[in-house]
């Protein structure tokens, strides 16, 4: 809080810090994620230890970190990159 008032200091609803589905295939129990799972899921894969820096990410999972990334925003926001 400053001066009594709530404070935000850190990211809010990006995908990177929260989980978004989309609610029809929720519902259909299909998971339509459109966060950054894909590259936790990736790195998984590579056998990194957490504690060096991480692998390259291929360009494949960049593109679709990236695709998924901004149809989020257009659902949400309704505009069109």
């Amino acid at each position: 809080f400053i001066d009594g008032k709530p404070c935000l200091i850190d990211e809010l609803l990006t995908p990177d810090s929260s989980r978004y589905w989309d609610a029809s295939a929720y519902r259909q129990q299909r998971l339509q994620q459109f966060d950054k799972q894909i590259v936790r899921d990736y790195l998984l894969t590579t056998g990194w230890d957490r504690k060096s820096p991480p692998p390259p990410l291929p360009n494949r999972v960049v593109e679709e970190t990236r695709r998924r990334y901004i149809e989020l925003l257009q659902r949400i926001t309704g505009e069109v990159l």
